[in-house]
């Protein structure tokens, strides 16, 4: 299968630059598999398409302050994008200016309070940079780092926290987990007192985000390591909702990768965590998932092709025709979709 076959036209003006005046007043459209029947919702009518003993399964992932600009020793501007904490003060890092970015430069921030060398360069242009300082990480990088957005979205909006999800707490993520902003919590509230279970899990999302799939052949491309975590508890709660015949619902595509990437040939999910690069494509098997919540994504990313492989390529790019014909947003701050 082709990259090419993951594309599809948006109208720029559809790319949502801000997010919806309250975050469950977004718009919905919801999927039945089985049917293929198509509806147009709010986001506050998700309570009405679940029922007792599903689960919810979130990703906490809180977004750091990743974006650094600093600059380098002989002058000029230079940006280093914190993706992925590699241990020992070394991250994976997107650069800019790559050019004059690379093995033994070093870059400068905070008048000299931090310090990044770049030691690696990636086959996709990544860099891995070591850092040296004073002081905590954690203090340095709130006064020093600015909140990283993607490319498609111009500015920040006046309150950073809707570029969280109500229920982050682990910092760690480059990007937000979207699907999770269109919560609040009285809509949370609400579906517990319904019999619907949250279980919390993290994955931070890190370089796959960021770099589109440029191979022709979807099977060439090669997915980059993201970190994720699923406690005790929450895998408990997981495997009894199947097992009591409830539906598990991913919220996000990171909720998704995380739970098929932590269950086995049986469908149980597994304690622990680890490092996943696991690249879902049409003819996947889900093991985990029983539905999703995703918003829309990119022509020709991974993403596109995940819930490609949750409903089928030829019906995802039916409802992308449909949410543009009908004025759907896109992207970080737009719409949802529920696919059941």
């Amino acid at each position: 299968m082709k990259t090419a076959d993951f594309s599809y036209d948006l109208p720029s003006e559809l790319i949502a630059q801000s997010p919806s005046e309250r975050r469950d007043h977004s718009r919905m459209m919801v999927i039945n598999r089985a049917t293929g029947e198509l509806l147009h919702r709010k986001f506050y009518d998700l309570p009405c398409f679940l029922r007792a003993g599903d689960c919810l399964v979130l990703n906490n992932s809180r977004v750091i302050p990743a974006r650094l600009l600093g600059h380098r020793i002989h002058g000029g501007v230079a940006e280093i994008l914190l993706l992925g904490d590699l241990g020992g003060d070394r991250w994976d890092c997107l650069v800019k200016p790559g050019k004059n970015l690379k093995v033994g430069a070093r870059v400068f921030f905070g008048g000299g309070k931090l310090t990044g060398e770049i030691e690696r360069v990636g086959e996709n242009g990544e860099r891995v940079v070591r850092f040296t300082y004073d002081g905590m990480w954690n203090e340095l990088l709130n006064e020093l780092g600015a909140m990283p957005l993607p490319h498609y979205i111009r500015a920040m909006p006046v309150d950073a926290e809707r570029y969280q999800t109500v229920y982050a707490d682990p910092p760690g993520s480059a990007a937000a987990p979207t699907a999770g902003l269109h919560f609040t919590p009285e809509l949370l509230d609400g579906l517990r007192k319904q019999g619907i279970r949250t279980a919390e899990v993290t994955l931070h999302v890190g370089l796959g985000t960021f770099l589109p799939v440029k191979a022709e052949e979807i099977t060439s491309h090669r997915m980059h390591t993201e970190r994720y975590e699923i406690g005790g508890e929450a895998a408990t709660l997981i495997n009894r909702t199947r097992q009591e015949g409830g539906r598990v619902v991913a919220v996000g595509t990171t909720s998704c990768r995380t739970l098929e990437s932590a269950a086995g040939k049986d469908g149980l999910v597994r304690e622990g965590g680890g490092e996943t690069d696991i690249f879902i494509t049409p003819g996947y098997t889900f093991r985990a998932v029983d539905a999703l919540i995703t918003n829309y994504h990119l022509p020709r990313s991974t993403l596109l092709m995940l819930v490609s492989a949750f409903y089928s390529r030829e019906g995802i790019l039916a409802a992308y025709r449909e949410a543009v014909r009908e004025r759907y947003r896109f992207y970080s701050f737009g719409d949802a979709m529920l696919i059941l």
